[in-house]
């Protein structure tokens, strides 16, 4: 049998209809309760053909890798960076490396996560001054983060954890406690998303594990689940992957940004703020982007009518990713249950876009009306000297903004009301 399963599996690669590599193997972590599931090979819409432009053209696109260590503060771009008039940014913490998603506990501590490093990281204001402490380590890409009731939720590569009462124990946290783990394993999308929704339901992004694909069941999609765990169902399909999402202050609708394929134009397809009006709907990956045109390889026989409609577009491979609802009062009228929208900035374009926050306006009817740049200067001579990804209202209503490629969180204030706590 196994002869004949080799003999197989040659004519199959001779034939090119396996151009993935074998799924790697990832080792148990101490505080697993299960050993992590094998890592899921990449599909692939064309087998044995990558669908990346030509070598002379590559050599433009290439990405800009985060530091491999936090900058320092006085080294911060915060000169570069620019924001309306009557606002101010500044420096709210710094020496966090790869600063990805943040969530705020009951007592004012910032919780911060990482994507690439292994951390999460507690913020608090220490005899005036600002300190930040770790108070978990050795996790699978800890990107996704929910507080709750005392308890902050942390949502790693294959499982969900909870570390209960963590704000009285900042200085002795206990170890994360998992409570769910039915998550394929993949690198590609396999960082999660995660927040607290109206209905007390925790809320992840389980993204598609390809550029362009035809999903497993399993992925492509927002699911909720129990803080206990348990009754995971799912909310939405057809995302390729979100990394922000939150609800409406009045209506409750969840509104989310998705990120385009890549590799269809320098153009298109355009990154996607989408707003979910009902359990079930399908937003089009990987068939339909943006709304309007159907993928040139997953998308014979569909149509875009089949499938949901983007609430907004944002812009090419700008890499939307964190979004807030504004429901603070220290902006003006004017900012009321609008979206802060983190754009990340672009990779793979020869000429980059994005690296900034936007505000995005909303009619009566929960509609998009229109969006403007808020913050902007990350984005320096067609490369980034920062790299926002998640935004957060805080208590006195200023805003947070966390920068993954500097180890930075920056505070945007407006008028008289710009004190912050000394560094």
């Amino acid at each position: 049998m196994k002869t004949s399963c080799a003999v197989f599996t040659r004519l199959l690669l001779l034939a090119g209809l396996c151009a993935f590599p074998f799924a790697t193997v990832y080792a148990q972590t101490a505080e697993a309760t299960k050993p992590i599931p094998p890592m899921q090979p990449v599909p692939s819409a064309v087998p044995g053909r990558p669908d990346v432009p030509n070598a002379e053209v590559e050599k433009q696109l290439r990405n800009t890798p985060p530091l491999p260590f936090p900058v320092a503060e006085d080294k911060l771009p915060l000169g570069d960076l620019k924001v309306p008039k009557g606002f101010k940014v500044e420096v709210y913490t710094s020496g966090i490396a790869n600063a990805r998603s943040m969530r705020m506990g009951d007592k004012g501590t910032l919780f911060v996560s990482n994507r690439l490093l292994d951390k999460v990281w507690a913020v608090v204001d220490k005899n005036g001054k600002r300190e930040n402490k770790v108070i978990a380590a050795g996790l699978d890409r800890p990107n996704g983060l929910a507080f709750h009731q005392g308890t902050l939720y942390i949502a790693e590569g294959t499982k969900i954890s909870k570390m209960e009462n963590i704000e009285d124990n900042l200085d002795n946290p206990p170890k994360p406690v998992v409570i769910y783990s039915d998550f394929l394993n993949h690198q590609s999308h396999g960082w999660k998303f995660m927040g607290l929704g109206p209905d007390n339901k925790l809320y992840v992004n389980v993204g598609s594990p390809c550029n362009i694909c035809e999903p497993p069941e399993t992925n492509g999609q927002l699911r909720r689940i129990n803080l206990d765990g348990t009754g995971a169902e799912v909310v939405v399909r057809g995302v390729r992957n979100s990394v922000g999402f939150d609800w409406h202050p009045v209506s409750k609708e969840l509104y989310f940004t998705d990120n385009g394929r890549d590799w269809l134009s320098e153009d298109l397809p355009n990154d996607e703020l989408n707003r979910v009006t009902k359990q079930g709907q399908h937003f089009g990956f990987p068939y339909c982007h943006q709304g309007n045109f159907t993928d040139r390889e997953m998308g014979w026989g569909r149509t875009c009518d089949e499938f949901e409609k983007p609430a907004a577009l944002l812009g090419p491979h700008v890499a939307a990713l964190g979004m807030r609802f504004y429901t603070g009062k220290m902006f003006p009228a004017e900012y009321q249950n609008g979206i802060f929208i983190a754009r990340h900035g672009s990779w793979n374009k020869s000429k980059k876009l994005g690296g900034d926050i936007i505000y995005v306006t909303l009619n009566k009817d929960g509609s998009v009306k229109s969006f403007k740049p808020f913050l902007t200067g990350f984005l320096q001579n067609n490369g980034y000297v920062g790299r926002p990804v998640d935004v957060l209202v805080m208590k006195d209503g200023s805003l947070l903004i966390s920068d993954d490629h500097a180890g930075a969180v920056y505070r945007v204030s407006y008028g008289a009301a710009t004190k912050v706590a000394a560094r």
